[in-house]
């Protein structure tokens, strides 16, 4: 049986967490009452600047190797502590050896890329299936230029041509957005997001980020040295590359029912003077609540043949990666929903 275990959100300034035997005692001078959480059903505490974390409960997370996550009032990376590193530096240069083979890099980014497109494809089709008319030819119009692209991924021969072939089909997608929720504008925008749908589904993607960080660096990977997204000074590569086939059903679908069931609204949101737009306490609380409950949904695993809840899904996939790299499988199998 797995047990699944929780992350605990704690996004209000001026609340402080401290240990109390086994427990968090959460703790908030306008917030009467005793509010605690047992310490056994947590694996991971995400705070906001403003949250204080006691020492004791902190070297109590990090003994455990229970990984706290710092983010930025609008839900930007600030930093991570998750205890000593116990991680096999064997399976760390193998991955150093992996990303310097060009075919071996450009094999693993291509598999990344169709467990991207594949999920992706499966949620519009899944989507058009509930519409009509011209809207439903339009979205499966989209969905059949991720199938092409699909084949496309199979022959590319560069990581170059790789990327052409992804960023069409993502500009495809994007462009679509109108059909999939009524009333958001076309095209991603980000840092900063420019529309209320971009700024929850770019908090939505650090969330899911975080989740890859942290699965990366309990298996002793790198989250830094990635195969499609390259090196790059302060990118944790691997988990972007590994967060491709995990985005289309496990962020994109939760922030469409978000807006196309008025979830989230106008309240939710506010812009700043530079032209971003970003999520008001009360509207954090609501995204993080939905999360929190999609988190928990299963998701039949293709590879494994069994249901996985959405939350093991980052720990499953790293593991199968590093089986790739340890040579005990002869490819990376990405996540595609069946």
């Amino acid at each position: 049986m797995t047990e699944l275990l929780r992350t605990l959100f704690v996004s209000t300034p001026g609340t402080s967490l401290h240990l109390e035997g086994d427990t968090i005692r959460i703790h908030h001078p306008e917030r009467p009452g005793r509010h605690i959480q047992p310490l056994i059903r947590i694996d991971q505490l995400v705070v906001w600047r403003g949250v204080d974390v006691s020492d004791e409960l902190m070297l109590r997370c990090l003994a455990d190797d229970r990984g706290i996550t710092w983010l930025s009032r609008n839900g930007r990376f600030l930093g991570r502590a998750g205890g000593a590193q116990l991680g096999n530096p064997l399976l760390r240069l193998e991955q150093v050896r992996a990303y310097d083979d060009a075919a071996r890099r450009l094999t693993i980014a291509k598999s990344v890329v169709a467990g991207k497109l594949q999920n992706y494809r499966q949620l519009l089709l899944r989507i058009a299936r509930d519409a009509d008319g011209a809207r439903q030819s339009d979205i499966r119009a989209i969905a059949e230029r991720h199938a092409e692209a699909l084949i496309a991924v199979a022959s590319c021969g560069s990581l170059t041509e790789l990327l052409g072939i992804e960023g069409n089909a993502a500009r495809a997608y994007f462009e679509g957005i109108p059909l999939l929720a009524k009333g958001v504008p076309p095209g991603r925008s980000r840092r900063p997001p420019e529309n209320p749908f971009n700024c929850v589904l770019s908090f939505c993607y650090t969330m899911l980020k975080v989740s890859v960080i942290g699965a990366l660096e309990h298996r002793g990977l790198d989250p830094y040295i990635g195969y499609l997204h390259g090196v790059r000074p302060g990118k944790p590569s691997l988990a972007l590359d590994l967060m491709e086939e995990l985005r289309p059903l496990l962020v994109d679908r939760l922030v469409l029912t978000l807006f196309n069931r008025r979830r989230i609204t106008a309240a939710h949101t506010r812009s700043d003077p530079a032209g971003g737009v970003a999520l008001t306490d009360e509207g954090r609380a609501v995204v993080l609540t939905e999360w929190s409950q999609a988190r928990e949904r299963a998701w039949r695993h293709s590879g494994l043949n069994r249901d996985v809840p959405a939350a093991l899904l980052p720990i499953v996939q790293t593991r199968l990666f590093a089986r790739h790299l340890r040579g005990d499988e002869p490819a990376y199998t990405p996540w595609i929903a069946s």
